[in-house]
């Protein structure tokens, strides 16, 4: 959530970041509202000092003076109810409003209507020449026991899937190798709950707009689609000292997306899936530009380190801003070669939000000079299973069927080959 001081005052700037975000918002409604909030809440306050004032004078009052003073006091009360009323609808408005205002673009990030228009900004690693013709990732693991996709649907539904034997192994083993990969880094592991109220999901601003894509329960609370609602909530309404930032958390939890809008797309396998297991790098900092832009190079860099101890051909692009959702400042995803697709496909993203996040949370620290100050947030999907097992399993095929476990996966797969 932006400031509404900070929308007042640059408006211009506003209106144009959500045009780059192709979002459509009625800044114009916002502050037309926003002045008849201000000048509600100042009679309500005006009205409520003057009743105070009445209130005080009563008790020192007497006969026909005192019950004046009564009458006049019930007549600003009937006034006071009803602007109180009139307040609460308007703010009722001007926070679904509010709630609507994109955060603006960073200057770097390019034009561009949707993930066709983003940027590549670099690649790494050689596409392999196969002297066959590669399998997809369904075949290979179809015929090596590794994956049920036809018990899954029974089971879960569209888009369900059992993980076996060594498809159920290899997931494990990245796992395990992504928590031995964080061992020497300065942040501190997490499991996360998957179930988690709205409070979480506002302040991170997958709701209101990103509702359709969530599970709803029974009890008005959603399961999330990443780890980075819970572990942004964990510190919700809290005041933190600038010592203790960064906070840096490796989150870890199971993840759930109904997919809509997606119909049609990657309805085989395990790239689009409604259940997965992922772990989130998500980032706390003092209210500093340069130190998102930092820490935004770290955390893509940490995934980018993963992705070549993994020996994964891969590309980073930078995301246009109509590519970037309600609270994203800049965004990079990083991209795994598929073969059988002939294209690289999104494993990885990293974004920063200034205080876009933190404002809504109310997530505050206290600087060196005691000023309170709004938190910056940052988050990196560092692994999503069994999504990264697609290019792994594609792109370490051998021409007889088996696959190569990559090199670092072996101490944890206890074999180099899959057969």
């Amino acid at each position: 959530m932006l400031d509404i001081h900070f929308i007042r005052e640059h408006s211009d700037i506003v209106k144009a970041g959500a045009a780059k975000k192709h979002i459509e918002v009625d800044i114009d409604g916002l502050l037309k509202l926003d002045d008849e909030r201000r000048s509600l809440q100042q009679k309500v306050d005006d009205r409520r000092s003057e009743q105070n004032k009445i209130s005080d004078q009563i008790p020192k009052l007497e006969g026909g003076e005192r019950e004046v003073k009564i009458a006049e006091s019930k007549l600003l009360k009937d006034k006071l109810q009803e602007d109180e009323k009139k307040l609460k609808e308007v703010l009722k408005q001007w926070r679904a409003l509010m709630v609507q205002v994109p955060n603006i673009p960073d200057m770097s990030v390019p034009e561009g209507k949707e993930d066709s228009d983003n940027k590549e900004i670099r690649t790494w690693g050689e596409k392999k020449e196969f002297s066959f013709t590669p399998k997809s990732h369904v075949e290979l693991m179809q015929k090596l026991g590794m994956v049920d996709l036809e018990r899954g649907a029974k089971v879960s539904g569209f888009r369900g899937y059992f993980l076996k034997g060594d498809g159920a192994r290899l997931n494990f083993a990245l796992w395990q190798f992504a928590m031995n990969f964080f061992n020497e880094k300065d942040f501190t592991p997490v499991i996360t709950p998957s179930l988690v109220r709205g409070e979480s999901f506002f302040g991170t601003g997958y709701l209101p707009q990103s509702e359709e894509d969530l599970y709803k329960t029974q009890d008005d609370s959603y399961l999330a689609g990443t780890s980075e609602v819970a572990a942004m909530g964990m510190h919700a309404n809290e005041m933190l000292d600038v010592k203790e930032l960064p906070k840096k958390y490796f989150a870890f939890s199971p993840c759930f997306r109904r997919e809509a809008g997606s119909h049609g797309k990657d309805t085989k396998g395990l790239v689009r899936v409604h259940e997965f297991f992922k772990f989130e790098q998500v980032v706390l900092s003092e209210a500093s530009h340069e130190k998102s832009v930092e820490y935004h190079e770290e955390l893509t860099k940490n995934a980018e380190d993963m992705m070549r101890a993994l020996k994964l051909p891969y590309h980073v692009v930078v995301n246009c801003g109509g590519d970037l959702g309600l609270g994203q400042v800049k965004k990079y995803d990083i991209e795994a070669w598929v073969p059988t697709e002939d294209a690289y496909r999104e494993t990885h993203s990293a974004s920063y939000f200034h205080d876009f996040q933190t404002r809504r949370l109310g997530i505050r620290y206290r600087d060196e000079n005691g000023d309170i100050k709004f938190a910056h947030s940052l988050n990196n999907t560092f692994m999503a299973t069994p999504r990264l097992l697609v290019p792994i399993i594609e792109n370490y095929q051998n021409e007889d069927g088996s696959i190569t476990v990559p090199e670092v996966l072996i101490p944890y797969m206890g074999k180099d080959v899959i057969t």
